[in-house]
Order: structure tokens, then C-alpha cells, then sequence
């Protein structure tokens, strides 16, 4: 996937116009804050938890270095083999000289967002390797030639008639006249024709919700067990992981489990919660021959020390994009990378660039839903005004943008300019609204007239108002 975030504005301009767009939102937009919100409150704990959590990652991150140390020496105990990753280019090609020197042909992969990073499928098939995905979601897309759209559904995009176009035109195998009456018919197809493939595979990839240093352990969360065949089945076993995934130990793990379902997809747990250590043993009655972890950096420890180092606790539970207004209007492909959201919005300009993403910080009602469902309670909207004080600094922003933006503080370091220019501003705005009380068009605010009519001010200024009131407590 192309790091196209710079044309974010464009991709929202469409994404606007999708009908079945919209009708597929629905699900993030009203199903999953309520489902979550249920979890939640059957949990009266969760609070608490969610202090637990971000404290046990910020203790993590502070000696970051000492736990992906116990980490690998415990994999190494195991009989594992990890290998640091510094950029994408590093991560690709450990990857491929593994499956390389097993000869692969086939790879079956689970979902993982660090692959779509690392573009790991378009690099096994430029050398060769054929990679499958297992997830239904990824296997959808992957038949479409389209990325994700979201961290945990990626298909949240579609709707059930897409699916059945695509399968009716791939699966030119099966009988024309099969019905898919329901979505149990989509996945049953699916899990018929993927069985052969995980049969046949020489190795599978999976990511890694966590890491447990204290074990050597990789843990990973599925509701398909797609995952399970994936890192079982093939002869070699390969864990995609960023180096933020390591936690403590087996208890800090379990916490941190029972944050994640409930804020993903409102579930007390997830269907299947497989923890993996080293290969298989010689009385193990299956697993891997070979069990390998590629830890990726590509950035993210610049991140450490920084006005940014909170992000790296985050979970990957896609609860601040489920509450998103924005997301939840344009979609994941408008962001035009891989992480999408109020996440992706501070994760994504890290990655590539505010040169390149420096849209997507932009791009918030700052109304601070994704801060107040976070389960590690990560400042989003606080790192998203990071970015966009980084933008300014670097004159990213159009001219016009930052002249107006230089003017503004310019008047706001004059209090009484301020005040004074802002009760003639609501005033003149009040007159000029006349007896609707509102603008369907306005000078230098067309880009939110056009879509929305604009409430003219109501009275006085809320500073106006506070002189007023204390006044009057005088």
C-alpha cells in the first residue's frame, strides 16, 4: 500500500459520496461503541484496569531495552531465533532469506498490520513466494487487490453483495448456482478452499499481540483460529512484531488481554488466545520445526524520549477509530496508509513523514472520544497538536493557512484586541445571520458551509459573559 496520506483530502471528497461506503460504516459507527460500552459496563473494574495497563506499558517503554533483551533470551532458551529489524528494508529481507532457505513456495499468512508496514506480501511474490491470507477479512481483500481499512475488521468497507461478487468471480471452481443466503454461506466457502492451502504450506506467518519477556513467549488473538493453523501446520513459524509489543511477564500479558477484546470488538475475550514459545519439543504433537521472531524498530524508537513516546503504548484494539467521527464518515482508505484513525494519525506522520501524513493530524474534531475510550489511556488528541505545531514550524501548511493561523496568535497575545475584535466578530456574525440563526454560506468558510449550515452566535462572548456573571457575584 502506497503512503498516499497527502491526498487525504481527495480520498475524503469520494469516500463521501460511497453509498455502500456508508452503509458498511455502520457497523463501526453504532454496533461496536455499543457493544464495547456493554463489556465495559459488566466489567466494574475496567477503570481501574485501564490505569493498570498504561502503567504497566510506560514501565515497559522506560526499559524497553532491558525487556526485549530478557525477551530474546528466552526465546533463545526456548529454541526460538529472533532477528532485529531496524528499517522495513531490514525486516523484508529477514523474511525472505528464511523462507528462502526452506525452499517455500507458499506462505499462509495471519493478519497483521506490521506486514502491511513492511509490504511483506508484495515482497515474497516479487521473488517468487506466494503468500495467502487466512483472515477472512484479509483473504477478501486480498482477492480484491485492495488494503485494509481497519486494524482489526479490514473488510469493514464491504458489504455482504461485495463479498459475493468477488467470490462468484474468483472461485470460478464452484458450482454457479451455490447461494450465499447469509454470511455463514461467505464463510463456510471460504474455510473449504483455504483448508487445502494451509495444508500445503511450507510457512506461515502470523503478527504478535504481545511479547512476554518473561517466558520468550509470542501471544496472538483471533476470533477465526486462522491464527492457530497459520503458526501450527507449516514447518516454520515466523512472528512479525514491533519492538513496543514486549510486556514483563505472563500476569502483565493477562491484563493487558483483558483490556483488548472488550475495547476491540466487546468481547470479555476473544475466541482463541494462543501463546507460542520456541518451536515444536520432541514429545509436542505438532507445531513449527522452526519458530522465529523479526522485531521491527522502522522508527519507533525514535519515538522514545519524545512528545510521541506515549504512543507507543498502544494495543492495536481500534476502539478510537470506532468512535471516531471522521473515521467513522471516510473510512480507513481515505487515510491512505496503513493505520487509519486518530491512531494512525499520530502513528502514521512518525512513520513516513509530516511531510507526507501531515493531513491526517489535521484531520480530528479534537472532540477527544478516542482519548476517553483508549484502554491505555494514550493522549491522542494532545500528539495530534504536536504534529500539527511540527507542521506549522516546518511551513508545511499552505500560505494561507499559516498566515491566518500567525494572525490569530498574533491577537490572542493582545487579550484586549481579542476580546474586542471577538465581540464585534459574534456581533457583526448575529446581524448578518438575520432570523435564521444560521449561515448556508459564508465568506472564507465555505469549505464548512458547503456541506453544513453554520449556527450564528447566540449573544455575547464567552468572556463577555464571565465579566458579565462575576459582576454580577460581586
Amino acid at each position: 500500500m502506497l503512503a498516499t496520506s497527502a491526498d487525504f483530502k481527495d480520498n475524503s471528497t469520494r469516500a463521501l459520496q460511497d453509498k455502500g461506503l456508508h452503509k458498511a460504516l455502520q457497523a463501526a459507527r453504532v454496533a461496536l461503541p455499543a457493544k464495547r460500552a456493554a463489556a465495559v459496563a459488566n466489567l466494574p473494574e475496567f477503570e481501574q484496569l485501564r490505569d493498570i495497563g498504561r502503567d504497566i506499558k510506560n514501565h515497559t517503554l522506560a526499559h524497553l531495552d532491558f525487556y526485549l533483551e530478557t525477551w530474546e533470551r528466552n526465546v533463545l532458551n526456548a529454541g526460538g531465533h529472533v532477528h532485529w529489524a531496524s528499517t522495513a528494508d531490514d525486516a523484508r529481507a529477514a523474511v525472505l532469506a528464511i523462507c528462502q532457505r526452506v525452499g517455500a513456495r507458499t506462505v499462509t499468512k495471519g493478519k497483521s498490520m506490521v506486514s502491511e508496514e513492511l509490504a511483506i506480501n508484495e515482497h515474497l511474490e516479487k521473488h517468487g513466494i506466494t503468500p495467502i491470507e487466512t483472515d477472512l477479512g484479509e483473504y477478501i481483500l486480498q482477492i480484491r487487490n485492495e488494503p485494509p481499512s481497519h486494524i482489526i475488521g479490514p473488510a469493514f468497507h464491504l458489504n455482504r453483495e461485495d463479498w459475493e461478487e468477488s467470490f462468484r468471480k474468483v472461485h470460478t471452481q464452484l458450482p454457479a448456482d451455490r447461494v450465499f443466503a447469509e454470511r455463514r454461506d461467505i464463510m463456510s466457502e471460504a474455510r473449504t478452499l483455504l483448508r487445502e492451502k494451509f495444508l500445503a504450506a511450507d510457512v506461515g506467518i502470523t503478527g504478535a499481540n504481545f511479547l512476554i519477556a518473561e517466558t520468550g513467549s509470542s501471544v496472538i488473538v483471533t476470533n477465526e483460529g486462522n491464527g492457530d493453523l497459520t503458526q501450527t501446520l507449516p514447518r516454520v513459524h515466523i512472528v512479525l512484531a514491533s519492538i513496543e509489543k514486549v510486556v514483563p511477564t505472563l500476569e502483565d500479558a493477562t491484563n493487558m488481554l483483558r483490556l483488548l477484546a472488550r475495547s476491540a470488538t466487546g468481547q470479555d475475550m476473544s475466541v482463541y488466545t494462543t501463546f507460542s514459545t520456541g518451536g515444536r519439543r520432541p514429545n509436542d504433537l505438532d507445531g513449527p520445526e522452526e519458530y522465529h521472531v523479526v522485531v521491527v524498530d522502522n522508527g519507533r524508537s525514535a519515538m522514545i524520549g519524545t512528545e510521541f513516546q506515549d504512543m507507543l503504548r498502544c494495543i492495536r484494539c481500534a476502539a478510537c477509530m470506532n468512535h471516531c467521527p471522521v473515521y467513522t464518515t471516510v473510512g480507513g482508505h481515505s487515510y491512505g496508509w496503513v493505520y487509519p484513525g486518530p491512531m494512525g494519525s499520530v502513528l502514521t506522520p512518525m512513520l513516513i513523514g509530516v511531510d507526507k501524513a501531515g493531513n491526517l493530524p489535521n484531520a480530528s474534531t479534537f472532540c477527544g472520544k478516542c482519548e476517553s475510550v483508549c484502554p491505555v489511556k494514550i493522549p491522542l488528541p494532545k500528539m495530534m497538536r504536536h504534529w500539527r505545531e511540527r507542521e506549522f514550524e516546518r511551513h508545511l501548511q499552505p500560505m494561507a493557512v499559516r498566515t491566518n493561523l500567525a494572525l490569530w496568535a498574533w491577537v490572542a497575545q493582545r487579550p484586549a484586541l481579542y476580546r474586542l475584535a471577538t465581540r464585534i466578530a459574534a456581533k457583526a456574525l448575529k446581524l448578518l445571520a438575520g432570523k435564521n440563526g444560521k449561515f448556508t454560506t459564508l465568506p472564507l468558510a465555505s469549505g464548512w458551509t458547503a456541506g453544513r449550515d453554520l449556527p450564528a452566535p447566540e449573544g455575547d462572548t464567552f468572556f463577555a459573559r464571565y465579566a458579565a456573571q462575576q459582576r454580577n457575584q460581586a
